[in-house]
């Protein structure tokens, strides 16, 4: 099968070119989708012979920019990494795409590890999110994994294309474009297969300003989208059982950190409550909660369609 990696970047310097050692001689047809970056990363590209788009930085979208490019190519693969999951391996493509090629899925998606020297804060997400054993999930398992059935990252995520066509593609969105996707390919009977042995090096150290900014686009999203809370049931649940299983690690590591826990968890709920409620919200208000702030004024908010594919 006929494959390419888009990978989107900006300012992404710091890990482009070990990216590029990990998957070029496993794969050697890589897009990159630039957006004005002001440091070295055109120049890396370049100077490995990679193609690359340069796109201005408020024309970026998380799922338009993917859709755009996905539907440039004639690929049977598509397959998405972001600028600072690292493949821990160099057979990464192989492991990830198998379960398309030998026909068990509509897409895949890998295991993320926190780096080196992550705090619990930083780690315990990945713990939590992406576990030992592989997947293969359809429509048929939410009563078993509720919100966690349309769980996918396109920090790693391979997708067969023409699914991906059977649904529309990726829809313009302020965050969460593979969730969404994900969600319409198991409506129409796809399956969605997590390969933990396919494994990146991906995390975030966050701020609480930052967290309240990340759920806040999350509860919009979602408010957008109410067909996907109708068919998973509440995403509190979800979070009760974060929340449960981060308090038993920190009692077993570092009780001290138990007010931070709380905290960072009371941000997220509130950020993303406000965006759940932010639909009538000002512009001017989004913009200050929002983590993306130039989305407001993007032609992708301003012509923003949310009909439900059921």
């Amino acid at each position: 099968m006929k494959m390419l990696i888009i990978i989107p970047t900006y300012n992404a310097e710091p890990y482009l070119q070990e990216i590029i050692n990990k998957l070029e001689k496993h794969h050697p047809e890589i897009l990159i989708v630039d957006s004005n970056s002001i440091d070295n990363t055109v120049s890396i590209a370049k100077s490995n012979n990679i193609n690359i788009i340069k796109i201005g930085q408020h024309s970026f979208n998380h799922g338009a920019t993917r859709e755009k490019y996905r539907k440039s190519t004639s690929s049977d693969i598509v397959i998405y990494f972001t600028q600072d999951a690292i493949p821990v391996e160099p057979n990464i493509i192989e492991k990830l795409t198998k379960p398309l090629i030998e026909g068990k899925a509509s897409v895949s998606y890998g295991r993320q590890i926190p780096r080196s020297g992550a705090n619990i804060f930083e780690a315990f997400p990945r713990m939590f999110n992406y576990g030992n054993d592989p997947q293969i999930r359809s429509i048929n398992d939410v009563d078993r994994y509720g919100v966690h059935t349309f769980f996918c990252s396109n920090s790693c995520a391979a997708y067969l294309n023409n699914d991906l066509d059977e649904i529309g593609g990726f829809k313009p969105t302020l965050t969460n474009e593979d969730y969404f996707a994900v969600a319409e390919l198991l409506i129409n009977g796809k399956k969605i297969a997590y390969v933990p042995n396919a494994q990146v090096i991906h995390s975030h150290s966050y701020t609480l300003k930052d967290e309240f900014k990340r759920y806040f686009d999350t509860g919009y999203v979602r408010a957008e989208r109410p067909w996907v809370q109708e068919l998973v049931g509440d995403a509190e649940k979800m979070g009760m059982k974060y929340f449960s299983e981060l308090t038993k690690s920190i009692f077993n590591n570092n009780i001290l950190l138990l007010p931070y826990a709380i905290s960072q968890t009371i941000i997220k709920f509130l950020g993303f409550k406000f965006g759940y409620n932010a639909l009538k919200f000002p512009n001017w208000i989004k913009k200050i909660m929002s983590g993306q702030k130039y989305y407001w004024d993007s032609p992708y908010y301003l012509n923003s369609n949310k009909d439900t594919p059921l």
